[in-house]
């Protein structure tokens, strides 16, 4: 369904997937579409984008305190020395998405982060930003995006730089989270609060 901003339960209007539970309005008020900016924190999202594909975001929301435990609260240094033992330990975490190939992603992202200068991620996470508003606001969600030419040219840029995981699907939910676009609805209470 295309449907557009709805009624919340304070009465003012919101993108629908806002209001589906308690976790997706918190989360969709503050913090979807508000500015990230730090390396390990955009290591974080990176990580957490790579372990929703595939499945709701719901999933990862909810499991994000499991995987900050699991994951040394996503510092990029402290991920980047994770040893074998480590890598079997997330395995049989419970708490986590246990796909080796998603955690072989996220270590080997840690790797490669590591050795980079203070600030590179966040420079080049953000030089894709699109300048100013690039194309109308979203009446109705489909008028969102799964896919920009922006994140088409992040996911090619992070991936010629190593990192793994970041196609340019994931690179839209990236910037749409971090706040590089601002994709909720017109109506939404929350348009424009991020930039």
């Amino acid at each position: 369904m295309n449907s557009g901003a709805l009624q919340g339960p304070d009465g003012r209007l919101r993108c629908p997937w806002g209001l589906s539970t308690p976790d997706y309005l918190a989360y969709h008020d503050e913090e979807w579409g508000r500015p990230v900016r730090g390396d390990d924190a955009l290591f974080e999202r990176l990580a957490l984008e790579a372990f929703q594909s595939g499945l709701s975001w719901i999933t990862i929301l909810r499991r994000r305190p499991a995987f900050r435990a699991a994951f040394a609260d996503f510092r990029t240094a402290a991920v980047a020395e994770f040893t074998a033992q480590d890598r079997d330990r997330l395995l049989a975490d419970p708490g986590i998405i246990r796909n080796g190939r998603k955690i072989d992603a996220v270590l080997a992202n840690a790797r490669l982060l590591a050795d980079w200068p203070a600030g590179e991620l966040t420079s080049l996470v953000w030089s894709f930003a699109p300048a100013g508003e690039s194309r109308p606001a979203p009446r109705t969600t489909a008028d969102v995006p799964a896919v920009t030419d922006e994140s088409t040219a992040l996911a090619k840029s992070l991936k010629k730089r190593g990192l793994r995981f970041v196609g340019p699907t994931t690179a839209y939910a990236l910037m749409q989270s971090c706040g590089l676009v601002d994709d909720h609805l017109v109506a939404c209470v929350a348009r424009g609060r991020g930039r």
